[in-house]
């Protein structure tokens, strides 16, 4: 059985949480859940380490001088973990890629990437973590404040409670680990019941660095267990990434802490009046609309092409769903419920006058992959988040209408616009109400480093390593007076 790890230690509990194959049903591996008295351990430990063992007072941890225990690691350690992190992903890259299709579905090539971009997470953290160290300001702008001067430095909230979804088991995770190792604050990771085991893989990394007991937990625990967890108070950060109703479950149970949201999207695609290479639109709105099944919170769903190009783009885009390789290019969804759902949402979709272009058929978990029209944006396949591998074309008179069609949602996560004009790149920049847009490709582009969530339905919050550690820490001011400056 698989260890998880309570404050930095291995352990197991006769729970046994067994985990399976979503494309075969082959057993993949089990672990256990942690028990409530090993989760009590976990949140008591990540409380001492942040200076506050009574679970209330930051100041009942103390020195012989009488000041508050500060975290014991310095910006050397902190990087050099973080490093060192990076660097066993990297060696250990094929069998994590293996474990994470195993456990998660998705073919090797995107498991191999995520695996990937888990390296360069934790590489951008340890250099976050070296420059990690606020800002002075002049005061004696104003003649009454003459000879002071500020020094702002940002410090940690408290220990972090990280709650991770399936789709990205390994890199989703680390986009809450790492943020919280380069501003030394422990956390508690729960990762998704479907898809513990490369967190624990990542846990067992990290138990091998000489980090301090407490730092880090990684825990399984049913989702029945964990509103508990959410409201402990010695808790004082929540990041979540998940569904919509869960994440607006987390903020009204929890208002007076600092609750970060990724919830996920609908994410637009719009094909502009003056962009010429259609194939290459065409192909990366199907890859994207596709990989992994389409569950990526940024994946295609919505396509609004401008009306001059729809009848050379229709036929393009569906011979570039058509070729790809269901195998090898997008997998099964991770559980036969999720695939009921989306076949649900198809059949409604042509029920209320769309019609299927191509796919619309289901093998076990595995949907063909879909492009729908005519369908309403009442639709659920519009309206909401598909998370399968479903794209919706509709064809649009104006960019402007465009614009307007994309920000027609409950959410704000990321767009895509295929477009060469500078003004058009920049109307959508200042028009469209979501987290990030890409310009000349599909919505589903990200980079690590950069701050990535969204508005409205999609969340609030941003993740990318330094967004996430703002996130993490709240600004400390110091004011030095008497300074000849």
């Amino acid at each position: 059985m698989i260890p998880f790890y309570v404050a930095g230690r291995p352990a197991t509990s006769s729970d046994v949480l067994t985990v399976r194959n979503p494309g075969s049903g082959a057993v993949v591996g089990s672990t256990s859940y942690a028990t409530p008295a090993q989760i009590e351990e976990a949140v008591a430990a990540a409380a001492a380490f942040a200076g506050f063992p009574s679970g209330g007072s930051s100041s009942a941890g103390s020195s012989s001088a009488g000041f508050p225990s500060p975290p014991s690691l310095s910006a050397a350690d902190r990087a050099a973990a973080l490093d060192a992190i990076s660097r066993q992903l990297a060696a250990r890259a094929d069998e994590i890629a293996a474990l994470i299709t195993a456990e998660n579905g998705k073919p090797g090539k995107w498991a191999r990437g995520e695996v990937n971009r888990a390296v360069s997470t934790f590489r951008w953290a340890a250099e976050e973590a070296r420059r990690f160290s606020g800002d002075l300001q002049r005061l004696d702008t104003d003649p009454a404040a003459k000879g002071r001067i500020a020094l702002v430095r940002r410090v940690p909230r408290g220990p972090v409670l990280g709650i991770a979804p399936f789709n990205f088991p390994l890199n989703l995770v680390a986009h809450k680990v790492a943020p919280a190792l380069a501003v030394g604050t422990p956390i508690i990771v729960k990762p998704a019941p479907a898809t513990p085991l490369t967190a624990l893989l990542l846990g067992e990394i990290m138990a091998g660095l000489d980090l301090p007991p407490g730092m880090f937990s990684v825990l399984p625990v049913p989702n029945e267990r964990m509103p508990d967890l959410v409201a402990d108070p010695r808790l004082p950060v929540v990041s979540f990434t998940g569904s919509g109703p869960v994440g607006a479950a987390i903020q009204a149970a929890v208002p007076h802490k600092h609750v970060t949201l990724e919830l996920g999207g609908n994410a637009a695609a719009l094909v502009a009046s003056d962009w010429d290479d259609l194939n290459f639109a065409a192909q990366r709105i199907a890859t994207f609309g596709n990989y992994q099944a389409g569950q990526s919170c940024i994946a295609v769903q919505r396509v609004f092409v401008h009306a001059r190009h729809m009848s050379a783009f229709t036929p393009s885009l569906v011979a570039a769903v058509q070729a790809l390789d269901v195998t090898a290019d997008v997998g099964p969804v991770i559980d036969s419920r999720a695939a009921d759902r989306i076949e649900e949402w198809i059949a409604e979709a042509v029920t209320k006058g769309g019609r299927i272009l191509t796919g619309g058929t289901r093998s076990g978990t595995t949907i063909t992959p879909t492009v729908l029209t005519d369908v309403p944006p009442d639709a659920r396949v519009c309206a909401e988040e598909v998370f399968g591998p479903v794209l919706v074309l509709t064809s649009v008179d104006s960019d402007e209408e465009g614009l307007s069609a994309i920000n027609a949602s409950a959410y704000g996560l990321q767009a895509g616009v295929f477009t060469r004009r500078l003004d058009l790149a920049f109307a959508a920049h200042r028009r469209l109400e979501v987290g990030g847009v890409i310009i000349g490709d599909v919505p589903s582009f990200r980079a690590d480093q950069m701050p990535y969530g969204g508005v409205k339905g999609s969340g609030s919050g941003r993740e990318g390593v330094a967004s996430a550690m703002e996130d993490y820490t709240e600004p400390r001011v110091m004011v030095l007076t008497g300074v000849d400056l």
